[in-house]
């Protein structure tokens, strides 16, 4: 088996990199949720070869993509799924404007949890629906539970048409259970309302917790939903641009093909579908890998966070490898908070209240680095709030 060596600095800075790019040369970049690390050997090798091959035409739709998808929702979560439940998608947040035009119409409501991975913010209103939120309930130890008596209302509103469930959540770190996840099928059954489930963090889950897709959880879910899966977050491959959806029910799999074709958005990169077919086929080592280091990082950072900087909260991670801190106690508005930590401790992060509902007065942070820079960055946030 190959070994990664997810502690080799590599120098981001001038390759046109949105993470790196933003800010100044001072500044440690802990936001995007894109990592630090270099993705899989093979897939280096594969897109090399692919690149000298020097022609670069329109690609076919051959299965091999579809084939991918298969075998890693099979193997990595038990989910048997077929090829032509698979549609080629640029990328995850475009899969779900296509499903909202496919299952919804201009005016409706569509129902996301609170805080929200800011897109969702956008790009339901910019189609012409509304946003319902549901706020997750904050507990008493830091975790997150779903208000279903809340949810259930908001679901049963006369224009509620779609769910949008990011699962695992991002930002809060939330790997739902089974019960959960069969609650919310049962709600959004019962109130004939669609579910989206954007699952492009479920490979970052940690000891204790199981991702499920939403698909497997019984018949009447599969024939209810469309679920969005994508490796650029455990395989560091996002500049390719390139998902899936999964969609079990074959009306469902045409009501959403149309909007895409529609759109012209049919069309296959080479460049985007290699990289995913060949970390989903020979990468598994990899993905194992990552979750160890990033389970390493995740311990180093909670110990010195509870030891040395009291006054910042760590969220209970059950996934993802983007860590909600509570900062409350640092008393400061949010534009005053992240100005705080860009300016005093020279590290860049995501302001909570970006999120939503429930987000202000927390930073979400990107440990996906390397060790050494995870513990700069954390010594660069001690000694600021020190000299609060």
């Amino acid at each position: 088996m190959m070994k990664h060596n997810f502690d080799e600095l590599i120098d981001r800075k001038g390759t046109e990199c949105k993470k790196w790019d933003t800010y100044a040369d001072d500044v440690i970049p802990m936001w995007i949720a894109d990592t630090d690390f270099k993705c899989p050997q093979p897939v280096v090798d594969a897109m090399v070869k692919r690149a000298q091959h020097g022609i670069f035409g329109y690609p076919v739709n051959v299965v091999n993509f579809e084939e991918s998808i298969v075998n890693w929702q099979k193997k990595r979560f038990g989910w048997n799924i077929e090829t032509d439940w698979v549609e080629y998608t640029p990328a995850v947040i475009p899969a779900i404007v296509y499903a909202m035009r496919a299952f919804t119409e201009p005016g409706d409501n569509v129902v996301i949890q609170m805080p929200a991975y800011h897109p969702f913010h956008d790009i339901i209103p910019n189609n012409g629906r509304h946003i319902l939120g549901n706020n997750l309930i904050l507990n008493a130890d830091g975790s997150y539970s779903v208000d279903f008596e809340n949810l259930e209302q908001l679901l049963s509103k006369k224009r509620t048409s779609m769910f949008l469930l990011c699962s695992p959540h991002n930002p809060v770190g939330k790997c739902f259970t089974r019960e959960e996840l069969t609650r919310i099928s049962e709600l959004c059954l019962k109130h004939n309302v669609f579910v989206v489930s954007d699952e492009i963090h479920s490979d970052i889950v940690y000891k204790g917790h199981q991702h499920i897709p939403f698909g497997s959880l019984s018949q009447a879910a599969a024939d209810n939903c469309v679920v969005c899966v994508n490796p650029s977050k455990t395989f560091n491959i996002a500049g390719v641009r390139t998902g899936a959806a999964v969609i079990p029910n074959r009306r469902n799999h045409d009501l959403f093909y149309k909007p895409l074709e529609d759109l012209k958005a049919y069309g296959r990169t080479i460049f985007g579908t290699l990289p995913i077919e060949v970390a989903y086929n020979e990468c598994e080592y990899y993905a194992d890998q990552l979750l160890e280091y990033l389970t390493g990082n995740l311990e180093y950072l909670n110990k010195f966070i509870a030891e040395r900087v009291p006054q910042i909260k760590v969220t209970p991670m059950q996934a993802t490898y983007l860590v909600w801190l509570n900062c409350k106690a640092l008393n400061m508005a949010p534009k005053e908070l992240n100005k705080f930590f860009l300016e005093k401790a020279k590290v860049a992060m995501n302001e909570g209240s970006t999120f939503g509902p429930g987000g202000a007065g927390f930073m979400r942070m990107n440990i996906a680095c390397p060790r050494s820079r995870l513990v700069e960055g954390l010594h660069r946030i001690e000694a600021a709030v020190k000299q609060l």
